[in-house]
């Protein structure tokens, strides 16, 4: 086979990795799977797509179609050939506004897609909780709908018209059709797309076929069903039911999952955008039971949308660092939340309708507080829910929520009543479930929790799945609303749909697909669902000796955190951090979750003694820029960069540690030596013969410029020339400034301006001896060495920093070490120590912000001149602070106007910019969003960023010079 692929490969237009690395990577999704496939192919066109269903056929192996890879089912895990058409597929290809409908390629991602809407006033509807990165293709073959399906219900109610090959590459259109051309199909010329008609004609036209359908499929009163192929929704077309809407094939399409056809393009129906007011009324509640009555009620008053957060999900949102901060409008402790969403034109009709709401639950006796909430804040609940899928995968240790029933759908007025039989099926195990999502349209999602690596865990997710199905068919349910069957329900499709009709979905798959090529083994002839999966029962844990503490947790559970959720695949266009460098690549690889995948796979399976020493894990990880935007953003807080840099000195333990990594890592020494003579080192830089040699004996870039010294240190001028130079009173109040390695060899001016503005302030700075922060070693993995001089800046401070004299620092990535890495960094003497020490650390930003709110900086202290300033925020700092300190101090001078630039990171990343092999990479990233901002920006426009490696970046990517905070505050005073 493998000299097939070899041919294969030269065959396509497109990629075709045959390495283990990069079908390791493919074989799980966001699901509980993991199965190795043959190959990945990475098609460019549609003659790649013909060329790989023939090889397909020819050899008897299989595709699998895949978007974004977040389906929860193991729809796109197999041993066949991966296709993933995420990169290529991605063209929005014509709309048309005055019929109301876009046609696109299958890797358009949702909200992408609404972006392109807007400007038109059209909207596609259904939306996933994955919808900044989940693509049209993966909807359609899902039949995702979202919290909003209550009016615009799932995507096979958009589904017009789809392109697509058929299992023997013939290129078809499925669409609306009247009776006559549907019989005129079927008595076409003998094709595989004549015998489909045939064949669904036949099945179709039996009585005693369409009595057992209606019989045994879910009610028609759910609104989510995706059991097995809809034919019961075939069945309600002409020409088999009298007085209904055309035939059309997109609606066996829609949930199908890829194993009837490949498609190519898909034409969707658009609505016209929703009103623009939208309020949410937050409803809390003592208890699930509660909530889910007072949803019965709710739905009489038509929201479009009523979502369920429950109180598991709410306390996981305490400890995550972006949600933490959604949860302002928590009350209490409540058991759930019902998130109730109103669109109308003003606000006062929704708080009209609200307060109907809020009366009829009071007189219910249900519900407790009712906040309604309108613009950002609304956005922040949202957010809230959607992190939901994630946050469940922040549970430390082996026991997960894992997804096993959590897409049942009943008849809402069903709920409750189905609810409590689900909670005692599973108290009679032992267990609890998670609750959340849709209540408004019948579907909770619910997930118990368990350790599938334990024998007795991998039993119970059978034993679970079987008795929820038996409970879903009593209440003729769906077994799936909208995460489809996959590999975790396809096995009790027969029990869900009945004999008969499973052997009738078999038919349609195998007239559709005789050679069975596309995806098989999901929805019908699916293995058992506790077969293949990501953790063999019983497996042994190995034991893994780190340098970072890893809290309740070992470093193994924590990539194993990473469900395969793929927040990590948004691009620049949704905001955010995480991930620079997929949104520049487009890869799988080169996700964060790729990353949490090498190194489970290598840390699980590994037999050297050393698990680090795998040149596939540093290939994998080495375009990590470090960024810490997955820290924050990953709603399974998975710590990249920590892995990483634990990840480095266990491999440079094995394999040396480079010169250039050594280098880099001492940094701080190096420049101390070359500030004896800093005229002589910043000629030697700038000279392009010297640099040039520089450059290439260091390994960085040709095109990168070389960080110049200042004429002395912030120390030496802290020491020698700072006395004699203060004026005025000290303040009462005593700070003590890091003198961090950059601003005291390069950013010199900004520490002088820094400790100026804070005496100015009335503030009393003292800067004591002591270690530089580590940052440079952290960034190249020498923990050894970090953790020396973490613990060495422990011991000096903590005995000194309290609440009322913090320690503050200039550059993010090192201030901001004492707050992230030092905790866990630092041996278990000094751990607690080094807590306490995190609570009192600031970059003088996010200081100068606290204390303006608190009225102890005012405007009267600056200048009335007006000012435009665009802000970059550091990715440190918008992971574990915030960017928006910066703008604060910024603004607090009356006519300074201050934008954020909607950047993620700017590419440099510390020394990954400088890097040879990182360079293009790098540019690459400062020109998605951050040089454009800085190029367009009007005339006398400052350019504002806190950190060292984003002002060089900005440099040599615009020619701009940009300006610290610290700076420009400086410079404003009165």
């Amino acid at each position: 086979m493998r000299d097939k692929l070899e041919q294969l490969a030269g065959e396509l237009k497109g990629t075709l990795y045959t390495d283990d690395t990069m079908r390791t990577l493919y074989a799980t999704d966001a699901s509980a799977y993991r199965e190795m496939p043959l190959a990945v192919a990475i098609p460019a066109d549609e003659a790649d797509l013909k060329t790989l269903i023939r090889f397909a056929r020819e050899n008897k192996t299989s595709l699998i179609p895949r978007t974004a890879g977040t389906s929860l089912a193991g729809q796109v895990v197999g041993n066949g050939i991966i296709t993933d058409v995420s990169r290529t597929f991605t063209k929005i290809l014509e709309l048309n506004k005055e019929e109301g409908w876009v046609r696109v390629q299958p890797g358009v991602i949702r909200d992408e897609l609404n972006m392109f809407l807007k400007p038109h006033g059209l909207y596609f509807g259904p939306e996933t909780s994955t919808a900044n990165r989940a693509m049209i293709g993966g909807m359609v073959g899902n039949n995702s709908c979202g919290s909003n399906s209550v009016v615009y219900g799932s995507t096979r109610e958009h589904l017009l018209e789809v392109k697509a090959l058929l299992s023997d590459g013939q290129e078809v259109t499925f669409g609306s059709m009247d009776a006559e051309t549907f019989h005129q199909k079927c008595e076409g010329p003998d094709t595989l797309e004549t015998r489909i008609y045939k064949q669904i004609r036949t099945t179709l036209s039996n009585h005693n076929n369409a009595a057992e359908i209606r019989k045994e499929f879910p009610k028609k009163s759910i609104p989510r069903r995706n059991t097995g192929y809809a034919v019961d929704m075939l069945l309600e077309t002409s020409p088999f039911t009298a007085g209904t809407e055309d035939f059309n094939f997109c609606k066996l399409i829609a949930g199908s999952e890829g194993t009837l056809a490949f498609l190519t393009e898909i034409k969707i129906h658009v609505d016209p955008i929703p009103p623009k007011e939208v309020g949410l009324l937050c409803i809390h509640f003592n208890n699930i039971d509660e909530s889910l009555r007072a949803n019965v009620l709710v739905m009489d008053f038509k929201p479009s949308a009523s979502e369920l957060i429950d109180h598991y999900i709410l306390e996981c949102t305490k400890d995550n660092i972006e949600q933490s901060k959604n949860r302002f409008f928590v009350q209490g402790d409540p058991g759930a939340i019902l998130v109730v969403e109103f669109c109308r034109n003003t606000r006062e009709e929704i708080t009209a309708i609200c307060a109907q709401v809020e009366a009829k639950l009071r007189e219910a006796g249900l519900g407790y507080h009712f906040p309604l909430l309108f613009g950002d804040d609304s956005k922040k609940i949202w957010a809230l829910r959607k992190a939901g899928l994630g946050l469940l995968s922040n549970l430390p240790g082996d026991e997960k929520a894992v997804p096993v029933i959590e897409d049942t759908a009943v008849a809402v007025e069903d709920l409750p009543h189905f609810i409590r039989d689900f909670n005692d099926i599973l108290k009679q195990y032992g267990l609890y479930a998670v609750h959340y999502a849709h209540a408004g349209s019948g579907e909770i999602h619910l997930r118990p929790i368990i350790n599938l690596k334990t024998v007795e865990g991998n039993h119970l997710f059978r034993k679970i799945a079987e008795e929820i199905a038996t409970l879903v068919k009593k209440y003729h349910g769906s077994l799936s609303g909208e995460h489809g069957d996959g590999r975790l329900r396809g096995e009790f499709i027969k029990q869900m749909v009945g004999d008969k009709n499973y052997e009738l979905l078999r038919e349609i798959k195998y007239t559709w697909d005789p050679e069975n090529i596309f995806n098989p083994n999901k929805i019908v002839d699916t293995p058992s669902m506790n077969s293949m999966l990501r953790y063999e029962p019983g497996q042994a844990a190995p034991t893994i000796n780190t340098i970072f503490h890893f809290p309740e947790q070992t470093i193994l559970q924590h990539a194993e955190q990473c469900n395969g959720s793929g927040d990590c695949r948004k691009t620049q266009l949704s905001g955010g951090t995480m991930c620079p460098s997929y949104m520049a690549t487009r890869n799988e690889k080169d996700t964060t979750r790729a990353r949490a995948n090498i190194l489970r796979e290598f840390l699980t399976h590994s037999n050297k003694e050393n698990r680090f020493d795998h040149k596939e894990i540093y290939e994998v990880l080495d375009l990590c820029l470090a960024c810490k935007g997955c820290k924050s953003e990953c709603p399974s807080n998975v710590d990249m960069a920590k892995l990483k840099m634990e990840f480095l000195q266990h491999y440079y333990d094995a394999n040396g540690v480079p010169m250039r990594a050594n280098m880099i890592g001492n940094y701080s020494r190096l420049n101390g030596l070359a500030a004896i003579a800093p005229s002589i080192y910043n000629s030697l830089v700038k000279n392009p013969l010297t640099g040039s040699l520089i450059r290439k004996f260091s390994g960085f870039a040709p095109k990168r410029s070389l960080p110049t010294l200042h004429t002395t240190t912030l120390r030496n001028w802290y020491t020698r020339i700072w006395p004699s130079e203060k004026k005025g009173k000290t303040g009462s109040r005593k700070v003590y400034l890091f003198c961090d390695e950059f601003t005291n060899y390069n950013d010199t001016t900004i520490g002088i301006k820094a400790v100026k503005l804070l005496h100015k302030l009335g503030y009393q700075v003292e800067m004591i001896e002591h270690p530089e922060s580590a940052r440079a070693y952290m960034s190249k993995g020498l923990l050894r060495k970090a953790r020396e001089i973490a613990e060495d800046n422990v011991r000096i401070f903590q005995t000194i920093i309290n609440e009322n004299t913090p320690l503050l620092g200039v550059e993010p990535s090192a201030i901001l070490s004492f707050r992230d890495e030092y905790p866990d960094l630092v041996r278990d003497g000094l751990r607690k120590g080094a807590q306490e020490l995190s609570k009192h650390v600031y970059m003088v930003d996010e200081f100068l912000a606290i204390e303006a709110d608190k009225g102890n900086i005012t405007a009267a202290q600056f200048t009335t001149r007006t000012q435009h300033i665009k802000l970059h925020g550091h990715c440190q700092q918008k992971a574990l602070s915030s960017a928006l300190h910066s703008k604060k101090i910024l603004s607090i001078p009356s006519n300074y106007s201050v934008e954020v630039i909607p950047s993620g990171c700017c590419g440099m990343a510390g020394s990954f910019g400088y890097e040879k092999e990182h360079y293009d990479l790098s540019m690459q990233i400062g020109e998605m969003v951050l040089f454009p901002a800085v190029r367009n920006a009007a005339s006398g426009t400052i350019i504002a960023a806190p950190g060292t490696s984003c002002r060089h970046q900005v440099k040599d990517g615009t020619g701009v010079i940009a300006k610290h905070p610290i700076e420009i505050l400086f410079e404003s005073l009165a």
